[in-house]
């Protein structure tokens, strides 16, 4: 591969940005696709996938062969809240792929013994997401039911374009949520991208229930997510 074009791929996968590289099977030649970029062409669809979906694959697009190798970021996960759903949602976040971090500034909650072998913040969110910022390869999740640890971190995942937004809470909850952050400049439109209350409808009670719930509609949602440009 061209040194140049491997020094683009390096930078783009360094900011935890989406890059696919195009290979022609013919003739060698290489071309790296940047999410946002739109690519001409039959092709153009397959590479959409790649950034979807983060599956490389062989492709044949308008009588050629092409290779596509897909470079998306581990998706991440920030839990807001050491709570008993947390606890349950960090194994099974982590059997799915998702690199976890939880934050809770309520040191009696956020303790290693509570969530062994997971990275774990004893801070106040803005302090953490500051050093840690947040993006679209993100998702978070906020279960504390205690605004004045929720908000800032809505704010900020929603500020950040992450592919997922969920709270903890009732309708009225919710309700309430929304008036604290128009309040604090959040438009409607990416107030209507928090999924509240969290977690596919699946009648779930538990907190396992609960985790089992937010997972599947952060992994939806990943799925699924807008590709940038398309």
């Amino acid at each position: 591969m061209d040194i140049d074009l491997l020094s683009q791929l390096n930078a783009e996968r360094a900011a935890r940005r989406a890059a696919v590289l195009v290979t022609d099977l013919a003739d060698g030649s290489n071309t790296l696709v940047k999410e946002g970029k739109a690519t001409p062409g039959t092709l153009g669809p397959m590479v959409e996938r790649a950034f979807r979906t983060g599956k490389s694959a062989a492709v044949e697009a308008d009588g050629r062969q092409y290779f596509i190798n897909a470079h998306l970021p581990p998706p991440r996960l920030v839990v807001i809240g050491a709570v008993h759903i947390s606890q349950a949602l960090a194994p099974m976040a982590k059997i799915a792929g998702f690199d976890l971090s939880v934050i809770d500034p309520r040191t009696a909650f956020a303790t290693s013994e509570r969530f062994e072998g997971v990275t774990l913040h004893a801070q106040w969110p803005e302090e953490v997401l500051q050093a840690h910022p947040l993006d679209p390869f993100t998702a978070l999740a906020a279960v504390t039911h205690d605004p004045k640890i929720d908000d800032d971190a809505l704010k900020a995942a929603l500020d950040a374009g992450c592919f997922y937004v969920g709270a903890l809470g009732s309708r009225k909850t919710h309700a309430k949520r929304v008036a604290r952050l128009s309040d604090i400049g959040v438009t409607d439109e990416m107030i209507a991208r928090i999924a509240s209350p969290i977690g596919l409808d699946i009648g779930a009670s538990s907190p396992q229930e609960i985790a089992v719930a937010i997972l599947a509609e952060i992994i939806s949602a990943l799925r699924k997510r807008q590709v940038v440009g398309s």
